[in-house]
């Protein structure tokens, strides 16, 4: 009998925010994709970080990603270890990403599926859905994402809250409105078995949640019309991701985190987000205890970048020696670029200088925070060239704590918090580093 193994192609690394003790992959060969369907947990991440890159590029990744999946599952089953795949395409950035990019290419080389779903619901970033409207609630109102900034985003900006308008506007009218299949909350806590049995061709389905036991009851379900054969795809945040892996309590209570640190030392703490979120919530970890800022002038990069990497290395290591931990940070200005290829090639500069800096910390270094989606995929990747890392818990409503293994060259055994750019209020990056910083 196979096992159903729950597949996450990630396009950043947040999407484990709600889970627990599962792998994050960072590169996709086969033989990686074979450990982690093999893993005893009972979903892995893929980690492509499409959310930053354009949209031919995303769909050439995607693609890579899902023949290698494809050939690993046909490995498996070859050698007497069927796994029953169930594919969600996480991204959780307020409606923002590549959809239907990502959806289609998976459904292409993974298909064919009944149904695809998108289920935008984020409670830990204060997202819901009701009547197929997506809010965020903002001071305790939900307000339609439509009227938040991000829905101006100068990649993926969108004119829709309402998500079947939301799809007809980003499948360019292939998908109607008028034909997406919608569970309100009333279906979605009730019973819709027969509904979803009765899905087929990859309809679009839209799915409201207003607390995470609306997801729950109707995971159950498509869980069950699963076990009768139909093949669902999923486009969702991490709440969805919950509803699915119904794991158990995290084995370390957010509030006990400090036990990963290593030898009761500072850290530093990496900014690439620039959402207005980010820069009240560094604004408030400034003025702690224990803390010294180092702002790096984006603008600078290209034309001063040895010279700017040198002073903020060295000024990270004058902090580690006085047992300080650095937060370095971007400039909070948004530059505004002709095009979306120049801002992406800018994004990717200032993130290749962020990674030479995380290379460049103190080996000592007892904790790293890193804050924002995209940011967070680097570090992993890219900066700590981690292959796989394992996910231990959340230190804080949407954020991630993660290991570096054992044998790691440079950081063996260091926690690294993954902070994504638009979760939690104010005080929220300041009580994670609360949680991790030196006891004297």
């Amino acid at each position: 009998m196979s096992k159903t193994k729950i597949i996450v192609l990630d396009d950043d690394p947040t999407g484990s925010q709600t889970v627990h003790s599962c792998l994050l992959l960072t590169r996709w060969d086969v033989e990686t994709l074979k450990r982690g369907l093999t893993d005893t947990a009972p979903l892995f991440f893929v980690l492509t970080n499409t959310r930053g890159m354009g949209a031919t590029d995303a769909a050439v990744l995607t693609r890579e990603v899902c023949i290698n999946l494809r050939e690993a599952l046909e490995q498996l089953a070859a050698e007497g270890e069927p796994v029953n795949p169930l594919l969600v395409s996480r991204s959780d950035s307020t409606l923002r990403g590549h959809y239907p990019v990502e959806t289609d290419i998976i459904a292409e080389e993974l298909g064919p599926f009944d149904a695809h779903f998108i289920a935008p619901a984020f409670f830990e970033g204060g997202r819901i859905t009701i009547d197929s409207i997506h809010y965020l609630v903002m001071e305790g109102k939900p307000v339609p994402v439509h009227e938040t900034e991000f829905a101006r985003d100068s990649v993926f900006s969108y004119a829709h809250s309402y998500l079947p308008e939301y799809v007809e506007e980003k499948t360019a009218g292939r998908i109607r409105a008028s034909q997406v299949e919608r569970f309100v909350l009333q279906d979605v806590r009730g019973d819709s078995l027969s509904r979803l049995l009765a899905l087929n061709s990859n309809q679009c389905c839209v799915v409201d949640a207003e607390v995470q036991d609306d997801l729950n009851h109707f995971c159950t379900q498509l869980m069950q019309a699963a076990g009768e054969g139909k093949r669902f795809l999923f486009r969702s945040a991490a709440s969805l991701l919950t509803a699915l892996a119904q794991l158990p309590a995290q084995p370390v209570a957010a509030e006990e985190m400090r036990e990963y640190v290593r030898g009761n030392r500072a850290g530093a703490v990496i900014v690439g987000s620039h959402v207005t979120k980010t820069t009240l919530q560094l604004n408030h970890l400034l003025e702690q205890e224990g803390i010294q800022g180092i702002e790096i002038d984006v603008e600078s990069i290209a034309s001063q970048r040895e010279q700017l990497l040198a002073g903020v290395v060295t000024k990270a290591a004058g902090c580690h020696a006085a047992n300080v931990t650095p937060v370095i940070y971007t400039s909070r200005t948004e530059l505004q670029f002709d095009n979306q290829q120049a801002r992406l090639a800018f994004g990717e500069q200032v993130s290749a200088f962020l990674m030479d800096v995380v290379r460049n910390l103190p080996a000592s270094t007892g904790f790293l925070i890193s804050k924002g989606g995209i940011t967070s995929n680097d570090v992993l990747s890219d900066g700590l060239a981690l292959r796989t890392s394992r996910v231990v818990g959340q230190i804080h409503a949407g954020c991630s704590v993660v290991c570096c293994p054992q044998d790691h060259p440079r950081f063996p055994d260091m926690p690294v918090v993954i902070f994504p750019g638009n979760v939690g209020d104010d005080q929220a990056l300041a009580s994670v580093y609360k949680r991790m910083r030196p006891v004297s």
